[in-house]
């Protein structure tokens, strides 16, 4: 590509959000700088729809090996083998720039090929550790950026590689960012948002509305719930408010999560990647119970990062039973102002530019090349 040729920048990403959204706000911040962009994901990603306006999509083969059977991760290994061989043909007529990987299995064809090809090539590590596909190519790459500060598990030879960029977030969500958090005040109502997930959310709708039934008439009368439940689960945690006679609103989507994420005093959530960052972003406090089953662990990492930060309060699954929710949801609830103290604190830690610095480095990584010094964290 000549030196006055737009640059096109290939994203690989799988397709959960917590992949896609992050790889979309990059995207987006390279289309407003000029470059073009495409997106090289698995059949999940491709299933989500329209990516990105102006952003091409691509769909390779990709499969896991990671805690499976033998004959799947054999197939496993032929899937990403004849992804890689579809990303090189494909990555050898494109001719990007750059190609950035999100993490997850189904960037690993791309990422491989990149590294076979000569591309210049960097990550993005969403969650506090380092998720294992990013692991086996952080060897392979110029930079890895990282969404915490202090991030696990980077292999001691790519430490030098490492820039701290943030975790990009979906541009409505940060439009929420400059919305003020105002405590609850005495007497008034208190809005309390939980969210489960797509893994995990049932111990939420089994454990709430008892904690909620729980608590002093003073505080459970006040209370305006707002609950992603799963479908199979609607029916019983439906009747568990109603029995209590408590104000909920439950539904197994909403779409309008950033608007309600700014509304709420207090989120009760998992702990993965794109909700610690939206929730950061905005400047909610929560209490966050990390899925236990999560691959290495990652959510009770972010959730300690979180903690750490006085932004919220982690709360393993062993020990999220209804009394002790109960328990702490009368203390915090009965102190507005601490509240608003980790509401404070969420905010000051979450990175509303980190589209923008992450755009920063890949545009570095271009004009630098792959083997110029890498950035550092900061």
């Amino acid at each position: 590509m000549s030196a006055t040729a737009t640059p096109l920048i290939i994203l690989a990403a799988g397709g959960t959000a917590g992949h896609v959204f992050p790889a979309e706000a990059l995207g987006r911040e390279l289309l407003g700088r000029g470059c073009l962009v495409a997106l090289i994901t698995d059949q999940r990603g491709g299933a989500r729809g329209e990516f990105l306006v102006g952003a091409d999509t691509y769909r390779i083969q990709a499969g896991g090996l990671a805690g499976k059977g033998v004959a799947a991760r054999l197939r496993g290994g032929v899937e990403l083998a004849f992804g890689t061989w579809q990303a090189r043909r494909l990555l050898a007529r494109l001719r990007p720039a750059a190609v950035i990987g999100f993490g997850g299995y189904a960037s690993v064809p791309t990422m491989v090929a990149a590294s076979l090809g000569g591309h210049r090539t960097a990550l993005h590590e969403q969650n506090a550790v380092l998720g294992r596909a990013n692991r086996l190519l952080a060897g392979r790459v110029s930079r890895i950026a990282t969404s915490f500060a202090d991030c696990q598990a980077i292999p001691e030879r790519s430490v030098g590689h490492v820039v701290h960029t943030g975790m990009p977030v979906r541009a409505a969500v940060l439009a929420m960012r400059e919305r003020p958090y105002v405590p609850p005040v005495e007497d008034g109502t208190i809005r309390l948002m939980v969210v489960g997930g797509s893994q995990g959310a049932r111990v939420f709708s089994e454990v709430v509305p008892a904690a909620i039934g729980m608590l002093p008439e003073s505080l459970r009368g006040r209370l305006a719930i707002v609950q992603q439940c799963r479908p199979e689960d609607l029916e019983a945690a439906t009747a568990a408010y109603r029995t209590g006679g408590i104000a909920a609103e439950l539904k197994s989507f909403f779409d309008d999560i950033p608007e309600r994420l700014a509304a709420a005093h207090l989120l009760i959530a998992r702990s993965g990647a794109s909700t610690v960052a939206e929730t950061l972003a905005v400047g909610r406090p929560a209490i966050l119970v990390p899925y236990p089953h999560a691959i290495d662990d990652h959510q009770s990492f972010n959730a300690h990062a979180v903690a750490e930060a006085g932004g919220g309060w982690l709360m393993p699954q062993e020990g999220f039973t209804a009394p002790a929710l109960a328990a702490r949801l009368e203390s915090l609830l009965s102190v507005p102002a601490t509240l608003e103290l980790a509401a404070a604190a969420a905010r000051a830690v979450g990175r509303p530019d980190a589209a923008f610095r992450l755009a920063d480095m890949v545009m570095d990584l271009i004009n630098r090349g792959g083997d110029a010094q890498p950035g550092r964290p900061n």
